[in-house]
């Protein structure tokens, strides 16, 4: 285990920082709890969870305004021009940094554990950058152009290690990742349970190879879709169907039963929905194509 490995592990194993998390939570939970919000946040208008695409607008920004106050220093005669782009790109991504943060604040609001700790030091870190860039944009406009240089190459310092932080929660603990990203269901039809078998209207899960699958009637039609929630892996089946969407127990997010179509976030992947017909008294399905 490298440094920065071993400095996440102990992150992840600092119980103090959940002292802090519960309170954030709950406010967090206040601020993005009308559906309206939530689904903007979650990126189910998109598709696509929104955080991850509305970082590299403040990033981006940020690390151009460096590049031009190095250039500046290096050209000092020829400098104002780089000057005036690099204000403008230090104002656009705290500008930018506003949904950013927002969109993240969502996403950890429904983590816990481990994972809800680096989040919130990967949230603490990205706030003293944000901090850092809005001293920096006063310094410039002050006319203590040192000064705002200094505090902008500061604030990318410490963004880097929130990147880095989100990066780990991202790509190693998988928040936001669809967990039925590798489910692929049979092409061809493929026999799965008698018919009989939901003639008390209850929903069951039956396993289709390596894929559990959620089966019920909608509007008296069969439907089927994969019973691992996409958001975080929760059992659907153990979550409430009503008005033709499936509740997921764990942080709420709602899948229509027709199609899995996302209506409620956190989830913004669509849950695999399966081709459903009877032949013989016999359940098949496939997947859709």
């Amino acid at each position: 285990m490298n440094l920065l490995d071993d400095a996440v592990s102990r992150l992840e194993r600092w119980e103090f920082l959940d002292r802090v998390a519960e309170p954030v939570r709950k406010a967090a939970h206040a601020l993005v709890g009308p559906r309206a919000v939530r689904n903007a946040l979650s990126g189910i208008p998109t598709g696509h969870p929104l955080h991850a695409v509305l970082t590299d607008v403040p990033i981006g920004a940020w690390s151009m305004a460096a590049l031009l106050d190095v250039k500046g220093l290096l050209d000092a005669e020829n400098g104002r021009g780089s000057e005036a782009a690099a204000d403008l790109l230090v104002a656009a991504g705290l500008v930018a940094a506003v949904p950013t943060a927002a969109a993240g604040l969502n996403d950890w609001s429904d983590t816990y554990g481990p994972t809800e700790r680096v989040g919130l030091v990967h949230a603490a870190a990205n706030t003293v950058a944000l901090g850092l860039y809005a001293a920096s944009l006063a310094a410039r406009r002050a006319g203590r152009r040192p000064a705002g240089r200094a505090l902008g190459l500061a604030g990318l310092g410490v963004l880097a290690v929130g990147g880095y932080l989100g990066g780990h929660l991202t790509y190693s603990k998988g928040v936001k990742v669809s967990h039925t990203a590798y489910h692929e269901g049979p092409l061809d039809w493929e026999d799965l349970l008698a018919e009989d078998e939901l003639a008390d209207g209850a929903p069951k899960v039956v396993q289709l190879g390596e894929i559990p699958l959620l089966v019920t009637r909608d509007a008296g039609r069969i439907v089927a879709l994969d019973n691992v929630c996409t958001h975080a892996g929760g059992p659907l089946n153990e979550g409430t169907i009503e008005n033709g969407c499936v509740t997921c127990p764990w942080h709420g997010s709602q899948f229509r039963l027709a199609d899995g179509a996302p209506v409620l976030g956190p989830a913004s992947a669509p849950q695999p929905s399966y081709e459903t017909r009877v032949r013989d008294g016999r359940v098949q399905v496939r997947a859709k194509k």
